[in-house]
């Protein structure tokens, strides 16, 4: 499937706050993604996302519309050379390698455009899938943080995978 990765724009919101709004995708995300997903909430991210230029956010868009989401974001003092990547899809596209091959473009972007030399994952424990999406983009499993999430109640563990820059890019 035909997809690209496009900085957010208001002309999103609609998609966005469509294709968000399932409560399959928020079950391994942060409580900081909300469901139900508004119109509302869609016009707050994007708002935010246009408001911190400094970091790598892309909609996911395939036919026009917003069906997922994917961030890169940098850490802070000791760990400004390294950055969390985050994301997610609309469950209509899983299983048809949309995020596999949307890690991969957002990785290689960020290694070529930034000085970023490791991007990392922490997944949900149960989320297998997106453990597979980083195993097939070449992430390492580092190690696995136990009790570490609280989510709905219940406690998991969270996985961390990590992604480093390759020694010829390196600077």
């Amino acid at each position: 499937m035909q997809f690209e990765l496009a900085k957010w724009d208001v002309s999103h919101i609609p998609s966005l706050a469509e294709n968000a709004n399932d409560a399959r995708i928020g079950r391994f995300l942060r409580d900081s993604f909300p469901y139900p997903y508004t119109a509302g909430a869609a016009k707050n991210f994007i708002d935010a996302v246009l408001n911190t230029p400094c970091e790598i956010f892309r909609a996911i868009v395939s036919e026009g519309a917003a069906v997922g989401g994917i961030s890169v974001t940098r850490g802070r003092d000791v760990y400004r050379r390294s950055a969390e990547i985050g994301y997610w899809l609309a469950p209509a596209y899983w299983g048809r390698g949309i995020m596999t091959e949307a890690v991969r473009r957002i990785c290689a972007y960020t290694f070529a455009e930034t000085d970023i030399v490791r991007i990392y994952a922490e997944v949900f424990s149960p989320n297998t899938a997106s453990q597979r999406v980083l195993e097939k983009c070449g992430f390492g499993k580092e190690g696995v943080k136990r009790r570490s999430v609280f989510k709905n109640g219940e406690f998991f563990d969270s996985v961390v995978y990590a992604l480093l820059k390759p020694e010829e890019q390196a600077n």
